[in-house]
C-alpha cells in the first residue's frame, strides 16, 4: 500500500535561507540542463531519429549525448556496457545524473545541496520529456521563481515524534497532525515552498498491506451521476445540490485582491515593502485555496461514502477556457467583429474559481480508497436528452429548464443532466442495481411527492414522528393598559371618524 502523508514544518531561520538558496540553485540546474539539450540538438541539426552505427539502433538528438561545450557534459565515453555484454549508448538523463561531481567542481556551491535532490531535479526535466514525447504535456519551458518551489530527498530522511531529518538540512520539528502508521516505511519526502511556509509530503509504503479493494460490478447497489456546474457547484442526479461558494471571484475577495494588488503597484520595485505586500497577496491566494480544498474534500468524503458507482462527466477544461475565435470583418478587411471573449473572461475566471478538475481527482482518491466505482462518462448532449422517451432535441432546454418536446418531461437542467450521465454509466458497464436511488419524477400538471431524501438533506420533525416544540407566546401587555387590551380598529379609507371606534 502507497499513501502520501502531509506536514507542515517549522524550520529555524537558518533553515529556511538555506533552503530557499538550495531553490535558487536547483532551478538553475534544470535550466542548465535544459539549455544543455536544446543546444545539441541545434548543434547537430539532425532533424528527427537518425541511426548509430555503433548500437545498429535509432536515436533521437535530444536523447543523445550532451553538447560538450556545457559545464554538464559528458567528458568521457558516450556509450556504456552492460552485464550481458550489450553495448548501449548513454542518455541525456544518465549523462547528466553521472556528471553531477564534474558540476560540483566547476560550481562548488553545489556540493553543498543534499546530493539526491539534485539528481531529482534531472529526472524531473526528462520526466517532463517522457510525457511530452507521449503527448501528455507541453514541451518543457524554462523555469523561474514562480514555477519552481519545490526539492525531493530520498535518502537520510528520519521521523522522531514532531521532529524530522532531511538530509543536509538537519532535524526540524513538524506539526505532526498524524502520526506515520507502523510498518510503513518512508520512500521520499518533498518540500515545497507556500506562501505560509514550508510543507512537507512524505510517500510511505508498506508491502505487506494489500492496496484498496474495488468492489465488484456485481456488488454494486447504488449508484449516482454528478453534473459540474457554476451557479450550483455539483448536481446530483437524486435531485441534491451544493452550492458553490466563489470563494475567489465573490464581491468581498474581489475587494481584497484589489485593494493589496494596488498597493504592490504603489511601491518602488525591488524594495522591501513591495515584497512585503506580495506576501499579503500570496497569503490572501493561499488563504482562498485552502477554503477551495477543504470543501472539495468534504464533498468527496459525503459522495462516496452515499453510494457504490460514481459516474462524471469526462470534461475537457482547457478547451471550454479557450479563446475565441476571432470574426473578420467582410466588408471591411482588417477589421475584426466581436466575438463575445470579453464576456468570456468572466466564464473563465468562474471555471478556474470552481475548479472542477480538483474535485474529480479528490472524488476519484477517495473513491479508490473505499473501493469504490469511479467512471467517466461522455457528457454530450447529456443536457438535451431526455431521461424518460431518450428523446434529444436542442429545443428540450431552456436555459436552467428542461421541457421534453416529444413527452413533457421537465426538470432543471442540470439534474436531469446528472440522470442522464449515471443511465449512460450503468448501461456502459452493465451493472443491475438492486436498490435505485429513485428521481422525482415530474411530467407536466402532474406534482408528485420525492420518495426518498437526497444525499445532503437533512430529515424534517413531523417525517421522524417527533413533534416540534412551538415558541411560548409572548405575555408583554400593551403600554398604557395594563387591565384592559387595546382592539385595534382601522378607519375607512373615506370618512369614518374616531367617533365609530370602541375600547373593550
Amino acid at each position: 500500500m502507497l499513501l502520501g502523508y502531509k506536514y507542515k514544518l517549522a524550520p529555524t531561520r537558518h533553515q529556511f535561507n538555506r533552503f530557499c538558496n538550495w531553490l535558487n540553485m536547483g532551478r538553475c540546474l534544470i535550466n542548465y540542463s535544459l539549455n544543455d539539450m536544446e543546444a545539441t540538438y541545434h548543434v547537430r541539426f539532425a532533424q528527427g531519429e537518425f541511426c548509430s552505427l555503433k548500437t545498429k539502433a535509432a536515436s533521437c538528438p535530444l536523447t543523445c549525448p550532451i553538447n560538450s561545450n556545457s559545464a554538464t557534459s559528458d567528458t568521457g565515453e558516450v556509450y556504456q556496457t552492460s552485464n550481458k555484454g550489450e553495448v548501449s549508448r548513454k542518455s541525456a538523463k544518465s549523462i547528466q545524473i553521472t556528471n553531477l561531481p564534474v558540476l560540483k567542481e566547476t560550481r562548488p556551491w553545489y556540493s553543498d545541496m543534499d546530493s539526491t535532490a539534485l539528481q531529482n531535479v534531472i529526472e524531473r526535466l526528462h520526466d517532463a520529456f517522457s510525457r511530452f514525447y507521449k503527448g501528455e504535456a507541453k514541451y518543457p519551458k524554462y523555469k523561474n521563481r514562480s514555477n519552481f518551489k519545490s526539492l525531493t530527498f530520498k535518502s537520510g530522511i528520519k521521523v522522531d515524534g514532531n521532529r524530522i531529518k532531511l538530509g543536509k538540512l538537519g532535524w526540524m520539528r513538524f506539526h505532526n497532525s498524524r502520526p506515520v502508521p507502523e510498518g510503513f516505511k518512508i520512500k521520499s519526502a518533498t518540500v515545497r515552498l507556500k506562501a505560509d511556509g514550508l510543507y512537507v509530503s512524505l510517500k510511505i509504503e508498506d508491502k505487506s498491506i494489500p492496496a484498496f479493494p474495488v468492489i465488484a460490478p456485481e456488488e454494486v447497489k447504488t449508484a449516482i451521476g454528478l453534473d459540474m456546474g457554476i451557479t450550483k457547484l455539483v448536481h446530483y442526479s437524486d435531485g441534491s445540490q451544493i452550492n458553490n461558494p466563489k470563494f475567489s471571484t465573490n464581491k468581498k475577495t474581489r475587494r481584497q485582491l484589489r485593494i493589496r494588488q494596488r498597493r504592490i503597484n504603489r511601491k518602488k520595485k525591488g524594495s522591501k515593502n513591495r515584497r512585503k505586500a506580495g506576501n499579503k497577496v500570496a497569503r490572501l491566494h493561499q488563504k482562498i485555496t485552502n477554503k477551495r480544498e477543504a470543501l472539495q474534500w468534504k464533498i468527496a468524503v459525503k459522495t462516496v461514502k452515499k453510494v457504490d458507482a460514481i459516474f462524471l462527466e469526462d470534461l475537457n477544461i482547457s478547451g471550454m477556457k479557450s479563446r475565441c475565435k476571432p470574426k473578420q470583418d467582410d466588408n471591411n478587411k482588417g477589421r475584426f467583429l466581436a466575438n463575445g471573449q470579453s464576456r468570456k473572461k468572466g466564464l473563465n475566471r468562474s471555471i478556474s474559481d470552481a475548479s472542477w478538475y480538483s474535485l474529480l481527482k479528490k472524488i476519484e482518491y477517495m473513491a479508490a480508497k473505499h473501493g469504490k466505482i469511479f467512471h467517466k462518462v461522455n457528457p454530450r448532449y447529456s443536457s438535451q436528452t431526455c431521461p424518460e422517451c431518450g428523446h434529444v432535441h436542442k429545443d428540450n432546454r431552456d436555459k436552467e429548464k428542461f421541457i421534453c418536446t416529444n413527452c413533457g418531461y421537465f426538470a432543471h437542467a442540470d439534474l436531469n443532466a446528472a440522470n442522464v450521465l449515471k443511465q449512460r454509466g450503468v448501461d456502459k458497464l452493465g451493472l443491475t442495481l438492486s436498490c435505485r436511488v429513485k428521481i422525482k419524477k415530474v411530467v407536466l400538471g402532474v406534482s408528485q411527492k420525492p420518495e426518498q431524501l437526497r444525499l445532503f438533506e437533512m430529515p424534517i420533525p413531523e417525517s421522524t414522528g417527533v413533534r416540534r416544540r412551538s415558541a411560548p407566546r409572548s405575555k408583554r401587555k400593551v403600554p398604557g393598559n395594563s387591565e384592559q387590551a387595546l382592539v385595534a380598529v382601522q378607519l375607512s379609507l373615506f370618512g369614518d371618524n374616531l367617533a365609530n371606534t370602541s375600547l373593550c
